[in-house]
């Protein structure tokens, strides 16, 4: 199955991102802790691609998709920036790196996804959780 919303680079839209993402979840019938975990990361993601990719700019548009197969659940966020290097960002981890802001979106999706990918210059994160416990 496959679907997909496209909206507006507007932190506005994030109450239809998280009705589109429940309603897949849902409908997959994933347990609890799964379905925690995609959420933030989702909506980590979609805030990213609004903020640093398309820098707020709602006549720039994000599109989530959605697949899914018989052990996994994919999702992929797409802006139309400019892109990052995502080797670059700081590991929010480190002592000297505690106060800074930078990193900690794609840190804590990193941690909640079973894989993330970045393609297109890091404006596409494709982030997969898996099924199987």
């Amino acid at each position: 199955m496959k679907k997909e919303l496209r909206f507006s680079a507007d932190l506005n839209n994030l109450d239809r991102v998280e009705k589109f993402v429940n309603s897949i979840l849902e409908f997959e019938e994933v347990d609890e802790r799964l379905y925690g975990n995609i959420i933030i990361a989702v909506t980590e993601g979609v805030t990213n691609a609004v903020v640093h990719g398309n820098r707020s700019d709602a006549l720039k548009e994000v599109q989530l998709q959605y697949n899914s197969s018989d052990t996994a659940i994919e999702f992929r966020i797409k802006d139309q920036g400019k892109g990052f290097n995502h080797k670059d960002i700081p590991d929010p981890t480190l002592p000297e790196n505690v106060k800074k802001l930078d990193g900690r979106g794609v840190f804590l999706i990193s941690s909640l996804a079973d894989q993330i990918k970045f393609h297109e210059n890091g404006s596409l994160l494709e982030m997969q959780f898996n099924l199987a416990i």
